[in-house]
């Protein structure tokens, strides 16, 4: 799947800390080891919350301490901003799992987001051990704080619960200009456009890393009708320069549900069986069932992924915080 963004980590290296012959303390074993690959391809190590000899086991090991201070200044302040941003949803991710407990993933979005869910959801089942929840409502987006405020929303939506894999896709609805807090009219894509909805995009996914999530965005695929099309292409370029910045990967879409050429395309074939296949329906702006699971298929293989790896590294961990032999 094509994504764009900075910061995930290396699950092989992860996954072969669990092989090591002659294993140290699982503190010093996973900040040497476990290591955080960035956009800049720049590897450091993972701060962890166990403590040798604690007691502590995974299930009741409490908020991790930030990344050692050390490792932090040997690398440069944008780079040690993403290490913070990666080191702790991994270890949720590995709390969770820890504890016997399912994955959970919060999809948010409009209408769109809600096929998103769709897709997620039947691909991560609560059988392999993932809790995929739908946060999306139709007729909602960045530009219509006026009906309903997303930020404000999704905050007591979550409560206090954390939540260990997010998930956004809004757009469809953002292709129109709004009036800012100070009342003034922001034209669709012009500088305080811009400004302001790049804003509450970024207090969003701050809201999202505040429950310790891991963060994707799901961009949106081609339109139907030319004029939309336009718009959000205009849209999805935005938001995922923006979402980059964050160190947020981007899912672009629409080399997967468009044409050889790369045009819209209702019926493409399935890369499996060959079959000419309904992927958009009438309105040209939605996806099929289909298409929904499509589009979300690379997603949903490096979610398991990574909970995969946390649980490699979760079984790795004895009651005393030492590695399992």
């Amino acid at each position: 799947m094509p994504v764009s963004g900075q910061g995930e980590l290396s699950l092989q290296r992860i996954g072969a800390t669990a092989s090591v012959a002659h294993r140290p303390p699982l503190r010093l074993l996973l900040d040497r080891t476990a290591v955080l690959l960035l956009g800049t391809a720049v590897g450091a190590a993972i701060g962890w919350a166990f403590q040798a000899g604690s007691g502590a086991s995974a299930a009741a090991v409490p908020a991790p301490p930030p990344i050692s201070r050390i490792m932090v200044q040997s690398q440069g302040t944008a780079e040690a901003a993403l290490m913070r941003q990666y080191a702790a949803p991994f270890q949720q991710l590995v709390r969770t799992v820890g504890a016997g407990q399912k994955v959970r993933v919060g999809v948010f979005g409009d209408s769109f987001g809600d096929g998103v869910w769709f897709g997620v959801a039947h691909q991560l089942p609560g059988s392999a051990g993932f809790d995929v929840v739908k946060y999306s409502q139709p007729a909602t987006g960045f530009t219509r704080y006026k009906s309903l405020n997303l930020e404000q929303h999704a905050a007591e939506q979550l409560g206090d619960a954390p939540l260990d894999i997010a998930i956004i896709s809004f757009g469809a609805n953002d292709t129109q200009g709004i009036i800012t807090p100070e009342g003034k009219y922001a034209k669709f894509m012009g500088p305080l456009w811009q400004q302001e909805v790049g804003g509450r995009i970024d207090r969003f996914v701050a809201l999202m890393r505040r429950h310790h999530a891991m963060v994707y965005w799901v961009g949106l695929p081609r339109m139907g009708k030319e004029s939309l099309d336009t718009d959000v292409t205009a849209i999805n370029d935005f938001y995922a320069e923006r979402v980059a910045k964050l160190g947020v990967p981007f899912i672009d879409t629409r080399p997967i549900a468009s044409d050889a050429h790369g045009n819209f395309a209702p019926y493409l074939n399935d890369p499996k069986s060959g079959k000419r296949t309904l992927i958009r329906p009438a309105d040209g702006v939605h996806m099929s069932m289909t298409g929904y699971l499509w589009i979300t298929r690379g997603l949903t293989d490096r979610i398991r992924t990574y909970a995969d790896a946390a649980r490699t590294v979760a079984v790795a961990v004895d009651t005393d915080g030492s590695v399992a032999k």
